[in-house]
């Protein structure tokens, strides 16, 4: 009778030590997950890309560049000197520069990248997203309409003005208007060296998202989607 008690007993230890050990390697994976889902730690001062080898892919989707020997790194792997001028407009009024290891090598396994934009009179920066950043923006010159969406689908919005800051946590839709009389320079930054971008408008009408869907979605005839994907996806040409 001893014998049987002492066994259900150890069988019961054993039975809550598994269970403590499961609990375990859940909260561990979960820790894992949060972790690689933002740019690692670095564990040196700097890492200066090696042009010889390509980019690595890891298994957050991050890239990253192998470095090269710290002793090759040199004053002008920290500088850059690309966002003196505008880049290229488009034909919402919109010119960006965006900079990242890939151009500025100093960046790399800081976690940070930035970006330079120009709103000519009247331009906008349409809504969009970066699904892996937070981005705070300084507003250079001019007076720009710029805010962001909750997921409560409040909107959070005022015009800044010359020297003003504002931030857009990660993953949540804002765009900028200029609504000034002159054109306006904008100095973005943020928290990741690959931040991702996704253009609402872009995503929702150039991807080819079944049309039917989009109808039913918008309330918009055929030809109004038809109209909206071709504007979005330069391949649709009927």
């Amino acid at each position: 009778m001893t014998q049987i008690k002492s066994s259900s007993s150890c069988t019961k230890a054993m039975y809550q030590n598994l269970i403590t050990i499961w609990f375990l390697v859940i909260i561990f994976s979960f820790q894992c997950t949060i972790t690689l889902a933002s740019d690692p730690d670095p564990v040196q001062d700097y890492c200066i890309p090696n042009p010889k080898f390509g980019a690595i892919k890891t298994i957050s989707h991050l890239m990253i560049l192998p470095c090269k020997n710290s002793t090759e790194a040199t004053t002008d792997d920290f500088v850059f000197s690309g966002m003196k001028l505008s880049g290229n407009f488009t034909d919402t009024g919109l010119a960006t520069i965006s900079v990242n290891p890939t151009i500025f090598p100093g960046l790399n396994t800081l976690g940070m990248s930035f970006a330079r934009a120009d709103l000519k009179v009247g331009g906008i920066n349409p809504p969009h997203f970066h699904p892996r950043a937070t981005e705070i923006v300084y507003i250079v010159q001019g007076s720009v309409y710029s805010g962001f969406v909750d997921s409560t689908n409040r909107v959070f919005a005022r015009i800044l003005e010359q020297g003003e800051v504002m931030v857009y946590p990660r993953g949540l839709v804002h765009f900028q208007m200029n609504v000034g009389k002159k054109p306006a320079t904008i100095f973005g930054s943020f928290n990741s060296q690959s931040p991702g971008l996704q253009k609402i408008p872009a995503a929702v009408f150039g991807s080819g998202i079944n049309e039917e869907l989009l109808e039913k979605a918008f309330g918009l005839s055929p030809k109004q989607i038809g109209k909206m994907r071709r504007k979005f996806n330069p391949e649709i040409s009927n």
